[in-house]
């Protein structure tokens, strides 16, 4: 199998060509090349297939085996490899994934891109369709209680699950102890990314995450998505700000026109190989 491990920001994911190799098994795959001890080391893998409602189609594996619906760190990724790849020579596409269509715009410097922004379409409030056990709309300040622990989460899925509290220091939060406790928690029901968020001003927010099946990533795009919108509406920032994460910052903008959210952030490429599977 030919692989080009790429990260946004630091969410590093091996990505595959599967429109010229045909890959079976990607979710035993994932479990495998993920392995930064006995694999290649990432959070998860990433296909890139044909598709027949835009210019191709994204499929994402978590580092547990589990499909994941999105990632705005991947999806900035997958850009930047049909792209430098010459499989395209569009600098605006379309990407098929189980969130929906998502249109991206590259900026392309000496052939390559180094910028990518990507329409990630509107945040989804409704408990139902988040999916949260929940009586409020939109869900804001929603009391969970796990063990010992009790936050207020605001709850927004990007075409996937995000619960977002607010702490006052992210940097010394005991994330790997208490994330894992509310990925879980029987208020969702297909499980969350759980984002625990410092206020730095009204253009910034500082957060880590703890992501559904991967653990703690250096970045992510969706929850950097669902936190400016949490933050939005509790009146916390505007709707143009600047997440900061482990990996680096993402610009964050929920557009008053049509409502979409869009970001903007870098994607890199860290090399090439390939493993027999």
């Amino acid at each position: 199998m030919k692989f080009t491990k790429m990260h946004g920001l630091g969410n590093d994911y091996i990505y595959v060509d599967a429109i010229s190799q045909k890959i079976e098994n990607p979710n035993e795959i994932s479990k495998f090349v993920s392995d930064r001890h006995f694999g290649i080391g990432s959070d998860g893998l990433v296909l890139i297939l044909p598709s027949d409602v835009a210019d191709f189609k994204m499929r994402m594996f978590n580092s547990d085996g589990s499909e994941a619906e999105m990632c705005g760190n991947a999806i900035r990724c997958v850009g930047k490899f049909v792209y430098d790849k010459k499989m395209t020579d569009k600098s605006t596409i379309t990407i098929e994934t189980l969130a929906g269509i998502k249109v991206l715009e590259m900026t392309v410097e000496n052939g390559k891109v180094v910028l990518v922004k990507v329409d990630m379409g509107e945040p989804i409030l409704k408990a139902e369709e988040i999916p949260v056990l929940s009586e409020k709309h939109p869900v804001i300040d929603e009391e969970i209680t796990a063990k010992d622990y009790c936050y207020n989460f605001t709850c927004v899925s990007m075409g996937n699950p995000h619960a977002i509290t607010y702490i006052e220091n992210v940097g010394e939060f005991p994330l790997e102890k208490i994330g894992p406790l509310f990925e879980i928690h029987e208020k969702f029901p297909r499980k969350t990314n759980v984002e625990f968020v410092e206020l730095i001003d009204k253009n910034t927010v500082k957060m880590r995450v703890w992501e559904r099946g991967a653990g703690e990533t250096l970045a992510c795009g969706t929850g950097a998505c669902a936190v400016l919108t949490a933050s939005v509406l509790k009146g916390y920032v505007g709707r143009k700000a600047t997440v900061k994460l482990l990996g680096g910052d993402l610009t964050i903008e929920w557009n008053e026109n049509d409502n979409h959210i869009y970001m903007t952030g870098p994607a890199t490429t860290v090399f090439e190989g390939e493993i027999d599977i």
